[in-house]
This record gives C-alpha cells, sequence and structure tokens, in this order.
C-alpha cells in the first residue's frame, strides 16, 4: 500500500513538472488573439505529425523573430501548419507576414484549415507548389527564412534566398543534428560564409540559425 501510494505522489509530481515545463514554453498571453491560438495549439498538441516541428523548436522560431523584430518571413515547407503558426503568431506581434511553401495537395489544404482555426489567416500567404521553382522566383527582401523541406536542397535554397535576406536577417534549417550527407554539405557551405554567423540549437532534431552579418 505505501509503495503504491508514493508511486502515485512520484507520478502525480511528474506530470505536474511536465505539464509545467510546457506551460512555460509558451509565450506570455496578453491579447485574445494569444489566448486564440494558445488554445488551438493546446487542443492539438498531440496530433502535429507529418513532418511538423516539435513544440520547442516552434518557440525557438518565435523568439528568434519577436527578439529581431522580423516582418518578412519565408517558410520551405508548410506540412500541416505547426511551424507557421509559431512563426505567423510572432508576426502578429511584429506586424509581419509569412509566406509558406507545400507541394503536397492534402498537407496544404490542412495547413490552410489549422491557419484558419488559429486566427492566424490574415498573416499567412500559404502557397501550393514546389518550393524548387517557387523559392528562386521570390522577387523581394525578406529578413527570416526557415527551411524545412527536402534536406537535399537546403544548400540550393540557401543559395537563392540569399541575395533576398536583408542585412541583419536569418537564415534558419531544420533537423540539422545529424551532421552527415546532405546536411553537413549545407552546413559546410553556409559556416563558410563570412558575411553569416551560424549557430547551431542541438536540443530536439536541431536547428541553424544562420545571421546576416554584412
Amino acid at each position: 500500500m505505501v509503495k503504491i501510494l508514493i508511486f502515485k505522489v512520484l507520478l502525480t509530481t511528474f506530470l505536474l513538472v511536465q505539464t509545467n515545463l510546457t506551460w512555460a514554453q509558451y509565450p506570455e498571453i496578453k491579447t485574445d488573439l494569444d489566448r486564440k491560438v494558445k488554445s488551438f495549439l493546446e487542443e492539438n498538441a498531440r496530433s502535429w505529425r507529418d513532418l511538423n516541428v516539435p513544440l520547442s523548436d516552434g518557440k525557438v522560431l518565435y523568439d528568434l523573430i519577436v527578439d529581431n523584430n522580423y516582418k518578412t518571413a519565408v517558410e520551405i515547407g508548410t506540412s500541416t501548419g505547426h511551424s507557421g503558426i509559431w512563426i505567423a503568431w510572432a508576426l502578429s506581434k511584429t506586424g509581419g507576414k509569412l509566406i509558406t511553401f507545400e507541394i503536397d495537395p492534402n498537407r496544404h489544404r490542412q495547413a490552410v484549415e489549422n491557419f484558419k482555426k488559429a486566427g492566424l489567416a490574415d498573416f499567412i500567404d500559404a502557397r501550393l507548389g514546389n518550393a524548387h521553382e517557387l523559392v528562386p522566383a521570390l522577387n523581394s527582401k525578406y529578413d527570416f527564412v526557415f527551411s524545412d523541406a527536402d534536406k537535399d536542397w537546403y544548400k540550393n535554397y540557401f543559395m537563392a534566398m540569399d541575395p533576398k535576406i536583408v542585412v541583419g536577417g536569418c537564415f534558419a534549417a531544420h533537423n540539422v543534428t545529424q551532421r552527415s550527407g546532405d546536411i553537413r554539405e549545407f552546413l559546410d557551405y553556409i559556416e563558410s560564409r563570412d558575411n553569416y554567423k551560424t549557430t547551431i540549437i542541438r536540443n530536439g532534431s536541431g536547428i541553424s540559425i544562420s545571421h546576416k552579418t554584412k
């Protein structure tokens, strides 16, 4: 009986700690939109599969945008919209907008629905198509890029976006923990650029963050 009681106490403590850690990862809630986005994310916390980023990585993207006051963002690889929601939530604070690309019609359709449900559709231009063609065709300047599509094309995405990223802007890439093959080629290339400073967050799947310095 005592052992069962101790187990229950330990289990309850563990769940409380886990819950508090999860709550701590959300930004401070100040507006009705904040409450709507947070509620949507909480309700769908266990359903983000199909190539989506984890919650902790979403918060990293949010902080990057808010802390640097980025306003013109591009996402390569929408999936069903988890990272896009975090990016757009941050852009709602800075007065910016996100362009996001997805090649799969079903994922694109689900992402658009999720953006609406989260209350962030006005901050997102979700485009269906092949990023190999759509990214090079962009003709404006941008201050934030998040690459989370085909890993063997990361270097090409960066080369296409580099001239369009403003000084002070950032190119971030997901799933870079395993530095091998195509990821190694991408990281070696971007780390060799004398006008970028790259750091890697190794928690989770890993995010490389490259700030353009000149």
